[in-house]
């Protein structure tokens, strides 16, 4: 025994640094794309952002112009998912959970300051996405279970969700220096509706149920700013009676 040596194949080892090196490479492939990812969603928001300074008149230059960074994101989404698939998307999804949170706010957003409908009607202010919607317009599949691959998570479409009620809020606040009175009304409506909606759940993410519990506060927010403008008289008549 004692003249025994190399009892390890050396190939065990060569064969691991391969895996190794497979997975850095996909890696690296995962990287450059959740970046360009990253330049569509500022692109995104850069071009959304001027909703809160553009009356709902000209609101419809604002959504067109957000349509082609639009299609860029879901080009992107389409090759990181293609990309993601060569390995359990549980293995690197936490690379990409934010950038796809912020897509979907985008999404979100531009739905409900009226980008066009999704089934070819006529678009409409204060419009939700379903899930499903939102992975129409991205291409990818919804809170996949039955197979292991890519997918838009719950979660992901949830807290994308709470970011907008928070854009919204400072939106309420916009309307009314530009002379908007009704889409604080809106927007008082619809935050009340999304904070009742979350009640309903039973969220074991610990992110998401803090996202949840600020709803509360965007509630409040946006109600002082209808209460304000009651004060002064401005409320739309029908909303005087």
């Amino acid at each position: 025994m004692a003249g025994q040596t190399g009892m390890v194949d050396p190939a065990i080892f060569q064969g691991l640094q391969a895996r190794v090196d497979e997975d850095t490479a996909l890696r690296d492939e995962l990287r450059d794309l959740v970046q360009a990812l990253e330049k569509n969603n500022r692109n995104i928001s850069f071009v959304l952002s001027r909703a809160h300074s553009t009356p709902v008149a000209d609101l419809a230059g604002v959504l067109q112009s957000a349509e082609e960074p639009i299609q860029d994101a879901v080009k992107t989404v389409s090759n990181l998912s293609e990309t993601a698939s060569k390995q359990s998307y549980y293995k690197f999804n936490n690379m990409w959970s934010r950038q796809m949170q912020d897509v979907v706010y985008g999404i979100l957003l531009w739905a409900w300051l009226g980008g066009k409908d999704l089934d070819g009607g006529e678009a409409k202010c204060g419009r939700l996405l379903t899930i499903e919607e939102v992975g129409e317009v991205l291409k990818v599949p919804v809170n996949l279970k039955d197979r292991d691959a890519f997918h838009l998570t719950i979660e992901e479409y949830l807290i994308a969700l709470t970011t907008l009620c928070e854009d919204l809020t400072r939106l309420a606040r916009n309307a009314v220096t530009l002379g908007d009175y009704e889409r604080p009304l809106l927007i008082n409506q619809f935050v009340k509706d999304v904070h009742a909606g979350f009640q309903i759940l039973n969220l074991k993410n610990d992110i998401l149920r803090r996202k949840s519990d600020g709803l509360k506060y965007r509630v409040k927010d946006v109600e002082d700013v209808v209460y304000d403008l009651s004060l002064r008289n401005l409320l739309p008549k029908k909303e005087q009676k």
